[in-house]
């Protein structure tokens, strides 16, 4: 996966591509699908939501640009897959899902992965986690119609948001930068992830 999948499509950072080496995707799937666990592609997970395609995954890391010691959110935490990765390059994680059963087996398979440390939350993602903000970096595995503005107010000053922007089918992957004057977009590609549900969603 790290070789064919990343490297061979400009993933260049180490620590992330050492990060999606180490952490076992297998465990985040079920069971009927963990022979797929490595396929280059969005897997099903339940409740109509989806594991992100590795490359994706990797994509979104990268564009955080973490570098060890940061505290991150992870908004629309599925599977826990991303969170898990997450853990691996930065201090603390807080990870938020909307679907209670979804929560409690993503906390089943980040401590199955080594990754308890995680703290997983159930709530509206959209609205980010106030009582842990500021956060230095915040991760969005849902496609928003527009910025989350209460997203972009959690994050310390110079922290990055890596959010799909768009309508439901066709998003732009928006690395969004909090500055004095305010919200700097400093790279775009597309994507397509499932909408972001909640007061700032869809």
């Amino acid at each position: 996966m790290v070789d064919s999948q990343l490297r061979e499509r400009d993933v260049v950072d180490e620590r992330v591509l050492a990060a999606m080496d180490r952490v076992p995707r297998e465990l985040f799937l079920p069971e009927k699908l963990r022979d797929r666990a490595y396929d280059d592609a969005a897997l099903p997970i339940g409740a109509g939501q989806t594991i992100s395609q590795p490359y994706m995954v990797a994509r979104i890391c990268e564009a955080l640009s973490l570098t060890g010691p940061e505290r991150v959110l992870d908004v629309g935490t599925g599977s826990g897959y991303q969170a898990a990765v997450l853990a691996e390059l930065a201090d603390e994680v807080d990870t938020i899902e909307r679907i209670p059963e979804l929560a409690e087996h993503a906390r089943t398979g980040l401590a199955a992965a080594g990754y308890g440390r995680v703290r997983v939350h159930v709530g509206d993602g959209s609205r980010g986690l106030r009582e842990r903000a500021p956060f230095d970096a915040i991760a969005v595995a849902a496609a928003a119609p527009e910025l989350p503005r209460t997203l972009y107010d959690q994050l310390e000053p110079g922290g990055r948001l890596v959010v799909p922007i768009g309508r439901r089918r066709v998003q732009r992957l928006e690395v969004i930068v909090r500055s004095p004057e305010g919200p700097a977009v400093v790279r775009s590609v597309p994507c397509r992830f499932v909408p972001l549900l909640g007061e700032e969603g869809f």
